[in-house]
């Protein structure tokens, strides 16, 4: 299966985006040389600094949105536009410069067996490293969701994921904004509706600007709150895979 191989569908890359000006330019640059035939929407999710403009002059489509909803606002808000312009899979990748794009392609072909595929460190592909009480955080997370979802999986916590229509379809009408739903909550949502999930390895990169948003004591901290996160989107009702609308008129191939 090819990136955009026209029978399995339309491909959009979604980049949340809150103040990486520094980074996004350069992080679009190597998706158009990788990446040739797949569009890109930028979501700036608040910025304060010039991200919408650099990632405009990269060549991007760019959603701005009027003030910071965190990652799964603005992934909500990008599942809308890609379901509502006739996209059938959506591949979300950060726009810091982490997520290989030269990957993507690798996700993309899990789709064919899966209805949403996570890039997903610590399953035998490069270095990527996390310690103590943070990496046990994580471990235990990756089992519970592993067992929620009836497939081993190493990382629920990664940004990089491929998703199918059925996916798109649900997401767009149901993606968690509250604070850490864009990973575990999302996961537990899709898994209860009855979408499979499915992982591949990849090799996890350094920021190429900006700061991190976290610093590893944090880091942990957020881990351990997604246990709150997990448990509440453990005891929420059931949801269901919605119709997907027909296509805007005039949405490009």
């Amino acid at each position: 299966m090819s990136a955009r191989d026209p029978r399995d569908g339309r491909t959009l890359l979604v980049l949340p985006a809150l103040n990486e000006a520094d980074s996004v330019g350069e992080v679009l640059a190597e998706i158009a040389r990788v990446l040739p035939d797949i569009d890109r929407l930028v979501v700036d999710d608040g910025s304060t600094d010039l991200t919408a403009a650099v990632a405009r002059a990269a060549g991007a489509e760019v959603l701005v949105l009027p003030f910071n909803l965190g990652v799964g606002g603005a992934m909500r808000a990008g599942f809308r536009y890609a379901l509502e312009h006739g996209y059938d899979r959506v591949v979300q990748i950060d726009a810091d410069g982490q997520h290989d794009p030269g990957a993507v392609p690798e996700l993309l072909d899990g789709l064919a067996e899966a209805d949403i595929v996570i890039g997903a460190r610590f399953a035998g592909k490069g270095d990527y490293e996390a310690k103590g009480p943070r990496r046990w955080a994580m471990t235990v997370l990756a089992g519970i969701l592993g067992r929620v979802s009836r497939t081993r999986l190493t990382d629920t916590t990664s940004g990089f994921k491929a998703m199918g229509p059925r996916a798109v379809a649900l997401f767009a009408r149901h993606y968690p904004a509250e604070y850490l739903g864009d990973t575990v909550e999302a996961l537990v949502i899709a898994a209860r509706a009855g979408l499979r999930i499915t992982q591949v390895p990849v090799e996890m990169r350094q920021r190429s600007g900006g700061r991190p948003s976290q610093h590893p004591f944090r880091a942990a901290i957020h881990l351990v709150r997604a246990f709150a996160a997990l448990c509440i989107a453990l005891i929420r009702p059931r949801l269901t895979v919605p119709e997907r609308p027909a296509a805007k008129n005039g949405a490009g191939s």
